[in-house]
């Protein structure tokens, strides 16, 4: 027996801006409603990795199309690496580097780990090593990766990520009721920082609100007596929203 689509749901988005946006925008093309409450901002660096993009070197890694968004006012001083290979953690980024002009874009399954493996196995075409345009904070993973390979990586800080202070009052009237059916979660500070923004009275109207996360590192960041939990098959936002 066929199983009924799901009538339209509220969902709630906690992603950073612009990427929220885009994120609502195929929710509501979907026939859902969104909620917009992101929870992190970005602050840009981009001299950071204009100054590690002056040195030697074979390729560019690049874990987040934020790294993107932050050199884009800076495309003629990208131009010159347009054909330096970079490699990509997933889509969403390969696809950012390629807006941004890179042409020799190589793209990971979306995790730092597996995109360390795939520049192992071209280390000898990376004798100069790589420019990683990294944010912060992050995950140790990909740098560690690439060291237990051997390849050298200059890490430039390329955009930083900060909790908004929302105030409380804010935080209850975009969640008062009808509160959301569930909520997407990207990332584990940003769970771990929507968390620390509910009032215990907000909290508890939340507790039984669906939440979907990235990857089961985000889940981890779900304190006791939410949920129920969902985790997404791989770390992209089309397997997210496939769960819904």
């Amino acid at each position: 027996m066929p199983v009924a689509a799901p009538g339209p749901l509220r969902i709630l988005v906690t992603r950073p801006q612009p990427a929220a946006a885009v994120t609502a925008a195929r929710l509501e093309a979907m026939g859902h409603t969104a909620i917009l409450l992101p929870v992190m901002e970005a602050t840009h660096q981009p001299l950071a990795a204009l100054e590690a993009l002056s040195h030697p070197h074979s390729a560019i890694a690049i874990t987040s199309a934020e790294a993107c968004r932050a050199l884009a006012p800076y495309r003629d001083r990208v131009a010159p690496h347009g054909e330096t290979p970079v490699y990509c953690v997933g889509k969403a980024t390969a696809l950012a580097a390629q807006r941004l002009g890179f042409r020799q874009v190589i793209t990971g399954d979306g995790t730092g780990v597996s995109l360390a493996g795939i520049a192992a196995g071209a280390s000898a075409s990376l004798p100069a090593g790589l420019v990683y345009l990294a944010g912060w904070p992050r995950s140790p993973a990909f740098e560690e990766g690439l060291e237990a390979a051997g390849i050298t990586c200059r890490t430039a800080e390329t955009y930083r990520m900060s909790a908004i202070a929302h105030p409380p009052e804010m935080v209850g009237k975009v969640l008062r009721p009808p509160v959301p059916d569930l909520a997407l979660l990207y990332s584990h500070e940003t769970a771990r920082h929507f968390f620390a923004l509910l009032s215990p009275q907000t909290a508890a109207t939340l507790s039984s609100m669906r939440l979907i996360c990235l990857s089961q590192h985000v889940a981890d960041a779900v304190p006791p007596g939410f949920g129920p939990v969902a985790v997404a098959s791989q770390p992209s936002e089309d397997a997210l929203l496939a769960l819904l």
